[in-house]
């Protein structure tokens, strides 16, 4: 098991066929796209990767990633750090293989003889498990002032319907 930075690009049939688990950190900066809907780009992301061969001799990886983000709580618009965690199973295939016969459980991931390059994946785990809405706990959030509704006026409350003259037209026989 490795537990330095983990390396931009890899052959996962070979570590596939060594059984070598890859765990390590990525700096948080390092992931542009993911960088975008953050509030801070500060922190780091563990990361750990295990290749292996299933019983039919195919090439599976198995990831955990965890991190933590700053965004803004779209609820009180104040920043909330949110952890994020994500577990995938991939099934390593060239391209345009047959995907049929994979068992179930497995993502599938069409690689050709170029390296994987492992930080694209950890971004595209970690965007997919981004919340769509940010939000505190609604215990712990704050509505911002200003936001609560105001009282109805005697004046809003009084004030007659405007179609009101077309229901007394209606009535009116001689219309």
């Amino acid at each position: 098991m490795l537990n330095d930075p983990i390396p931009p690009h890899v052959d996962p049939r070979k570590l596939a066929d060594r059984g070598t688990t890859l765990q390590g950190e990525v700096l948080l900066a390092d992931l542009e796209r993911l960088c975008d809907p953050l509030s801070d780009t500060l922190g780091t992301v563990q990361a750990k990767f295990i290749f292996e061969r299933d019983e039919r001799r195919s090439v599976v990886i198995h990831s955990s990633i965890d991190t933590e983000v700053k965004m803004v709580c779209q609820r009180c618009l104040e920043l909330v750090t949110l952890p994020i965690h994500s577990e995938c199973s991939y099934a390593v295939v060239k391209e345009g293989a047959n995907t049929q016969s994979l068992p179930q459980g497995y993502d599938v991931l069409e690689l050709g003889e170029d390296p994987l390059d492992l930080l694209a994946l950890i971004e595209e785990e970690l965007l997919l498990a981004l919340p769509i809405v940010p939000a505190h706990h609604p215990e712990e959030c704050q509505q911002p002032a200003g936001l609560d509704e105001p009282e109805p006026s005697e004046d809003e409350v009084t004030r007659s319907n405007p179609f009101s003259v077309l229901a007394q037209l209606k009535r009116d026989p001689n219309v």
